[in-house]
């Protein structure tokens, strides 16, 4: 990477490409001059140091493990093969200085090849067809939840929205949303697959988009209880759907998940209908009616249960944040990424955040403190509340959604974390 600037200066104005001995020339001409590869370095030893093939591919082992001695030691026998074979003494030093970058990374051409085609067509998937692009790299990342949070970035950072799943537009996997031309400004979009979600079986949602495929879009909670009979579709698979979102074109979260059991019980008949009429004594039964689907009223869902759901079933916050609320406050305060990236060594911080995860323990006193993973919009990071700040502030922290806290920042041996002094809920009506 050293040489890539020298590299296209030469690729450019051919004037400026030399070569450090003659011979040399054409082991580099395809590359201006510039030691690029594995490849290179090895036939310079050969046909310039005197090294055999068998003794060329260990001074690449020993660029590959990266370990000094080995590399010393072949630095020794490579200056005394080039001096054997006319080479001057300071142009072998002058080798080997172009050589050794090696030893923290080098391909061999073959290798950089194969990786150079793969970069560029994704590199043109990604730029001439973006939502089928990220929504593939998605998939293949899924269950991995860091890498998904940075490619929804990413998404973010390319105006690709990225949605809920839903199901009539969910697949198995992430896939694309094409933009309705009846729509102005409308554009594709990104789904999150029905097997992304928590507690959710790859079998049912094969059968669900199966049943899809072959008889049309679900078009109310009771078309889809009446064609989707499969026992996995259990109480749990159910309200994971419920809680992402994915029935949301039909009803509001709460209600549905407040007749959950209704739910359940409206879909259990219609397997019963069905097991009744696969048998024989079905033939002298009449199965031909099953009385509706009973939905009683039930409170809506608040934003942040909601988005609490997504967080706790898809890994994310999906449809907003938690912190929204408080955007006009936070707007010109430094996110999390910004303080660690940022801040010094007991620098006084004050940042805003969503505590996910509080693990309380016990000092060698027998005093409570707590350890708190913090997030945001932007990264995450962890916050010490010793004992007495614990007891100041402790019935906030366990009780507030957003809470907006005062600390030191602290690094140690490359791990960040904030000592909290002060906490706020950021809830509740008072000045952050």
């Amino acid at each position: 990477m050293e040489s890539i600037p020298d590299y296209i200066e030469r690729k450019r104005n051919s004037s400026k490409i030399s070569y450090l001995d003659p011979r040399m020339k054409d082991i580099l001409d395809q590359s201006f001059g510039v030691i690029t590869y594995q490849d290179d370095v090895m036939m310079i030893a050969i046909k310039l140091g005197g090294y055999s093939w068998l003794e060329a591919d260990k001074l690449r082992k020993a660029m590959g493990k990266k370990i000094p001695a080995e590399m010393e030691a072949q630095k020794k026998k490579l200056h005394e093969g080039l001096l054997a074979n006319g080479m001057s003494d300071a142009k072998s030093k002058e080798l080997w200085a172009l050589i050794e970058p090696f030893a923290a990374y080098g391909f061999n051409k073959a290798h950089a090849a194969s990786y150079g085609k793969v970069a560029y067509q994704t590199a043109y998937m990604k730029a001439n067809f973006p939502a089928i692009y990220m929504s593939a790299v998605l998939s293949a990342d899924s269950g991995d939840v860091e890498r998904i949070a940075e490619t929804i970035g990413e998404c973010k950072h390319m105006n690709i929205p990225v949605l809920p799943p839903d199901i009539n537009e969910s697949y198995e996997q992430f896939s694309v949303v094409t933009a309705n031309p009846d729509i102005p400004d409308d554009t594709d979009k990104i789904r999150f697959g029905l097997v992304t979600i928590k507690n959710f079986g790859e079998h049912i949602g094969e059968v669900i988009v199966n049943e899809r495929k072959a008889n049309g879009k679900f078009t109310s909670m009771q078309d889809f209880l009446e064609r989707v009979i499969d026992r996995n579709l259990n109480k749990k698979s159910l309200e994971s759907l419920i809680k992402v979102g994915a029935f949301d074109a039909f009803g509001e979260r709460g209600l549905f998940l407040g007749n959950l059991e209704n739910l359940l019980g409206f879909n259990k008949e219609n397997n019963s209908k069905l097991d009744s009429q696969d048998s024989l004594f079905g033939l002298m039964t009449d199965t031909s009616t099953i009385p509706g689907l009973k939905i009683e009223e039930y409170p809506a869902t608040s934003d942040f249960i909601r988005l609490s759901w997504e967080k706790e079933l898809l890994g994310l916050y999906i449809s907003g944040h938690p912190l929204n609320a408080h955007a006009n406050v936070l707007r010109d305060r430094p996110n999390i990424k910004y303080i660690k990236e940022r801040s010094k060594e007991g620098q006084m911080v004050k940042l805003a955040g969503i505590p996910e995860e509080i693990k309380e323990i016990f000092t060698k006193k027998g005093d409570k403190m707590a350890f708190v993973r913090l997030a945001d919009k932007s990264d995450s990071i962890e916050c010490v509340v010793f004992p007495r700040t614990l007891v100041q502030y402790g019935a906030v922290l366990n009780s507030a959604v957003t809470i907006a806290v005062k600390g030191k920042f602290s690094k140690r041996n490359d791990s960040q974390s904030i000592i909290i002094e002060a906490l706020k809920d950021m809830d509740k009506k008072q000045e952050n």
